[in-house]
């Protein structure tokens, strides 16, 4: 019977994966349950060994040598230790076999329950340990159910569980559907291991393109970031460490046939693919992809980044409610400040406006406030009447003094009154 026990063990070891050693062990602890559930108070200080060939089982007492026993169930006289070993003193330990002939069948009775969960117990460790070093990494699970929005996979010898936090808006899963998910977390719970995946995370995204892109997986291909918002949008920014290899074109793959795999993976999730660059305006100008960029004003002490872009091109680059520039600033850690062509020189032109000296106020004067054409009529009165006065002093005719002094006559009534001029100019400097 022990030599077939053994045999049974060694195939719960192949087919489980669990050793033998702990098997064996789990039973030792069982049997000792076992013992100590049957014998009561004599059981106690005891040892159980099972023979790791033959099967064989022994029950071992440990009592302390003393000159007087006075409890028999952990003290044993010197005399009667010296029968067992001769070199025997007072107040060593020996272990005395206590083996009972009827022990196989009581073990087999009782211990039955608590090989078996020990069993359980050491295949949920072993689990355990073995998805506790995949966390970060992806898993492929079939639909198992669904209940309160909680995605159940079946990983085969697991379930793992995707919460309504970790699903992607809008993606629906039907049972028995095969998915690709991320490891998030493994904690062992009093039920076993527990798993939590992710398909929001942007870790499943690089591990798909692990996965696509070989350059990726042998590290020709360096991803330097990754931006994502789950289900609309994703970038992707990588930098090649062979010059001869191009990061976004093997990314791509032939005819797109790379990332369009990863899409079709993700549901039809945009995925933007920018090469990566040290200098951080050209950086910040791909991040914005597809629009075109003009150019790029870094600002290092703020870590502002100002893009000017075509004004065909402003609704583009920043995307579905902000989508594209969020991402971008998002994928190269710069706050991004979005303007058009147009927009910028507006900005400059009331900088020049800006930047001019205020004029002095004016200052309204009587000659100001008198009328250009009323000043002329009093200079050309004046004018004439000198002329007359002239004319006369040279003996001119008579009619042709008479004639100019009309002129002058007719100067002097059309010039206005200096005293209306003056008030006429006392009310303009008051309007001032």
């Amino acid at each position: 019977m022990n030599l077939e026990l053994m045999k049974a063990l060694e195939q719960i070891e192949e087919e489980k994966g669990i050793s033998k050693e702990v098997i064996v062990e789990a039973i030792e602890a069982a049997l000792l349950s076992a013992y100590k559930k049957n014998y009561g108070a004599s059981a106690q200080n005891m040892r159980i060994e099972m023979d790791r060939e033959s099967g064989e089982m022994h029950a071992y007492q440990i009592r302390t040598i003393v000159e007087t026993v006075e409890d028999e169930n952990t003290q044993i006289s010197l005399a009667e230790a010296r029968e067992w070993d001769p070199t025997a003193t007072v107040g060593e330990m020996v272990e005395i076999e206590v083996t009972p002939r009827d022990f196989g069948r009581i073990a087999a009775q009782t211990a039955k329950q608590v090989v078996v969960q020990r069993l359980r117990e050491a295949e949920r460790d072993l689990v355990y340990k073995e998805f506790r070093d995949r966390e970060g990494d992806i898993v492929t699970g079939i639909v198992q159910r669904i209940e309160r929005k909680n995605v159940y996979l079946d990983l085969g010898r697991i379930e793992a569980v995707l919460p309504p936090t970790e699903q992607i808006p809008r993606e629906s899963y039907r049972q028995s559907e095969r998915i690709k998910a991320y490891v998030v977390e493994v904690r062992q719970g009093t039920r076993g291991p527990q798993i939590v995946v992710s398909r929001t995370h942007p870790g499943l995204l690089k591990r798909l393109f692990e996965l696509e892109v070989p350059e990726i997986y042998e590290g020709i291909v360096e991803i330097k970031a990754i931006a994502r918002e789950a289900g609309g949008r994703s970038k992707f920014a990588v930098a090649s460490r062979d010059k001869n290899v191009d990061a976004v074109g093997a990314c791509v793959g032939p005819k797109g046939s790379r990332v369009q795999s990863i899409v079709d993976e993700l549901k039809g999730e945009k995925i933007d693919i920018v090469a990566w660059n040290p200098a951080q305006a050209l950086f910040v100008g791909a991040a914005l992809s597809p629009a075109k960029v003009s150019r790029v004003e870094i600002d290092d002490e703020t870590k502002t980044a100002l893009v000017i872009v075509p004004d065909n091109q402003l609704s583009l680059a920043i995307g579905k409610e902000g989508q594209n520039a969020r991402l971008a600033a998002k994928l190269t850690g710069w706050r991004i400040d979005i303007k058009s062509e147009t927009q910028i020189k507006e900005i400059e032109a009331k900088k020049l406006f800006v930047d001019l000296p205020e004029e002095p106020d004016a200052v309204v004067t009587t000659e100001e406030a008198v009328p250009a054409e009323a000043a002329q009529v009093a200079q050309v009165a004046e004018e004439a009447a000198e002329v007359a006065e002239q004319v006369a002093a040279e003996g001119a005719p008579a009619d042709t003094v008479e004639a100019i002094e009309a002129v002058a006559a007719e100067a002097d009534e059309a010039a206005p009154d200096a005293a209306a001029v003056d008030a006429d100019a006392e009310m303009a400097r008051k309007d001032a």
